[in-house]
């Protein structure tokens, strides 16, 4: 890729690349300063990031109002571990809560812990509140599913890159196609604690599932006893232009599983946020985590919260987002074989380019995104990208098709 990557970007790489394992496969660009929605690297070229971290960074790189946050904390305490009690933990617990429109918070790190979290939360549920058998608890997943790399969420993976070779598997999901409410009804029994799902599947090619759908699952789980749990890490807290996905539907999920931006892209931060009657099946020992719920984490959740409350980010979103979905619909059909996704989230899948190519050209213009399955790529800008710098990318996504 000439053009992307000068000399000193090319001996980290040579460093990263001896000496790290090869999880990733990272385009050859190499950050080393971030701004807003610019990021830029170590030999001085900028780049627009219209990837945001798969929106962990949904604020823009180091929004003052977090930066000042953290600052403040980094200053007082970061660290306790939940053995104490600290001052901004009930705070947090309660905003988050009032945030979702529910009454309790457990508070983890990464995305994965939070969905193990929900996982072991409706299991204990099931045993403790429906009466299922010890041990045969089943959750409904979809196929394309992604919700972590955990062996037991990997368990119930249908992308053979993340399942394959971690085997002996966890026994207790169920997959359905996603999308496809028959099939949801056809898998419900008496041993079923939950239905797991992305409002609109990220990692898949930003999948929307077509209408009547989770309004069909939330109808679904309420007639037989089972528990909604959406997975919002990347579709909530304002990437689809309202504060979680599941509101373009009128649904409201027995349980939200966040992560990403809720730390602001300045530390991890992961929950999960139900009723006192779901969550309140966990004892003292029972579950728990070093790190989760620490000050420094709270404190710039906190700050996080107290944004999106506004509502102005959520607003922004559908704004720009409306724009972006306008202008990449206009896109040659033989060119661009579907777009999809809602706010400033987008999927667009190529009939006759790979997606890791199309982000290689991209680059190359100095716009980073990310490729996923084949030829797709997403893209998911910080919802405070200006609009002139949000054309200047999608003009760049047009020249490099045509």
């Amino acid at each position: 890729m000439a053009g992307t990557a000068g000399p000193k970007a090319a001996q980290l790489r040579a460093q990263s690349a001896a000496h790290s394992a090869h999880n990733y496969h990272p385009l050859p660009v190499v950050i080393s300063e971030a701004d807003g929605a610019w990021v830029t690297d170590v030999d001085g070229e900028r780049y627009l990031d219209m990837l945001a971290a798969y929106s962990a960074i949904n604020f823009g790189h180091r929004h003052p109002r977090l930066v000042a946050a953290a600052q403040e904390q980094l200053e007082r305490v970061t660290l306790v571990s939940r053995a104490f009690e600290h001052d901004q933990f009930g705070p947090f617990c309660a905003e988050l809560a009032a945030l979702a429109g529910m009454e309790m918070v457990l508070p983890m790190n990464t995305g994965a812990e939070a969905v193990e979290t929900a996982i072991k939360t409706a299991r204990k549920w099931g045993y403790e509140v429906k009466g299922v058998p010890d041990d045969q608890a089943v959750i409904i997943v979809f196929d394309g599913n992604f919700h972590g790399r955990t062996t037991t969420i990997v368990s119930f993976s249908t992308d053979p890159e993340a399942k394959d070779g971690f085997g002996p598997y966890t026994p207790g999901f169920r997959i359905v196609p996603y999308g496809d409410l028959a099939a949801v009804d056809a898998a419900m029994d008496e041993n079923v604690v939950a239905v797991l799902i992305e409002p609109i599947q990220g990692e898949a090619g930003v999948l929307v599932p077509p209408a009547g759908f989770l309004p069909g699952v939330r109808e679904l789980c309420t007639a037989h006893g089972v528990l909604f749990i959406a997975d919002e890490i990347q579709s909530g807290l304002g990437r689809t232009g309202t504060t979680f996905a599941c509101e373009h539907d009128d649904v409201v999920p027995d349980m939200y599983i966040l992560g990403k931006a809720l730390g602001g892209g300045i530390v991890p931060v992961s929950a999960v946020v139900s009723s006192s009657d779901i969550l309140g099946v966990f004892k003292p020992g029972q579950h728990g985590s070093t790190f989760g719920g620490n000050p420094l984490a709270c404190a710039v959740a906190r700050e996080v919260i107290a944004m999106l409350s506004t509502g102005e980010y959520q607003e922004r979103s559908a704004k720009l987002g409306a724009h972006m979905h306008d202008r990449l619909n206009a896109l040659p059909e033989h060119k661009v074989r579907d777009v999809r996704g809602r706010g400033l989230w987008a999927g667009i899948e190529f009939t006759d380019l790979p997606g890791r190519k199309a982000c290689e050209r991209l680059a190359e213009r100095r716009v980073l995104a990310k490729d996923t399955h084949g030829s797709t790529i997403r893209l998911a800008p910080p919802l405070v990208v200006s609009e002139e710098d949000l054309d200047w990318a999608l003009d760049q996504v047009e020249a490099i098709i045509r």
